[in-house]
């Protein structure tokens, strides 16, 4: 089975005289899908983006954090796992090439999950490394997605 996904990205950064030099212009835009509040982007800080707007590497780095999140919950759920807390400060490393092109070579996801006491942590691991098998933002990237969870027991 097969699934669409639209999206519609909006260039912001017309200053008046588009792109007449490389400095002529802001590197901006708004993700724009139906329905949904904007998102308003910029390139990357060291590039010159705005640093208080999302960039393309945050984007990416938040999908693969909240697709493992959100198929974590589904197998703990399955599991009878509570988990009453998740949080992700997951950390891409990423790479510039000597021409400029730069791209992902790692990821790693370090969530810290909130469980009810009575939850065995082992299979509370275990959920963690069973999702890239089916999360479809890991499975569509070509760098490797690691996963460091912690967990946080309630009394």
């Amino acid at each position: 089975m097969s699934h669409d996904y639209t999206s519609r990205i909006v260039w912001t950064g017309n200053r008046g005289e588009g792109t007449a030099h490389y400095r002529s212009y802001d590197r901006t835009w708004d993700i724009a899908v139906p329905g949904k509040p904007a998102v308003h982007c910029s390139n990357d800080p060291v590039l010159g983006g705005d640093p208080a707007k999302m960039n393309p590497e945050d984007l990416l780095l938040s999908a693969l954090s909240a697709c493992h999140m959100l198929w974590y919950l589904h197998y703990a759920s399955d599991a009878g796992i509570v988990v009453t807390g998740y949080a992700d400060t997951p950390v891409g490393v990423g790479e510039v090439e000597r021409s400029g092109a730069g791209r992902f070579v790692s990821v790693t996801l370090r969530p810290v999950a909130t469980l009810r006491g009575d939850a065995d942590v082992q299979i509370a691991r275990a959920i963690h490394h069973r999702i890239h098998e089916v999360c479809f933002i890991a499975r569509s990237v070509n760098f490797p997605v690691s996963c460091e969870p912690q967990f946080i027991l309630e009394t």
